[in-house]
């Protein structure tokens, strides 16, 4: 679903005048149309620059991000852990995160909802109108040498 969002040139004319020929503000002809995905992934990086969160999405969207990195064509998964609902002038956003152990997880969830609203909101132009975290699980710092354990028994020689 793609929506469109109008902004307002407010650098010049504060009279609300119109340009010659009354054709308006160079930057006020036309409309900009913003893509869902466009959306996701700006909220995505945003929330994945916060240090305490080590991943986004549940266990099986997870899971379902590695196969689909290792297909080529796939997708860096970007979007993975984040759904979107973006209207005319506004935005929502839905956030799965994985957050590191020890950390204040109303801290970080405080921190992801600024970032994320900064970074869209800069980047778009649409009012971010909430932003939903659900926090999926704790990363422990001693399951990373399991991960990468399991990963190398997988390899074939």
């Amino acid at each position: 679903m793609t929506e469109t969002t109008q902004r307002r040139n407010t650098a010049g004319r504060q009279d609300g005048a119109t340009s010659q020929g009354g054709k308006g503000a160079p930057g006020t002809r036309g409309s900009t149309a913003i893509a869902d995905t466009v959306v996701a992934k700006i909220a995505g990086m945003a929330a994945r620059e916060i240090p305490e969160v080590h991943n986004l999405g549940g266990g099986v969207t997870r899971a379902f991000g590695a196969v689909r990195q290792r297909v080529p064509g796939g997708g860096s998964g970007a979007t993975q852990g984040v759904k979107v609902e973006v209207g005319e002038r506004q935005a929502a956003v839905d956030l799965d995160v994985v957050v590191e152990y020890g950390a204040a997880i109303a801290d970080t969830a405080a921190d992801i909802r600024t970032n994320v609203v900064n970074a869209v909101e800069r980047m778009t132009g649409l009012e971010v109108v909430e932003v939903n975290i659900a926090v999926d699980d704790v990363h422990l710092p001693d399951e990373e040498e399991e991960e990468s354990e399991q990963q190398e028994g997988r390899r074939v020689a």
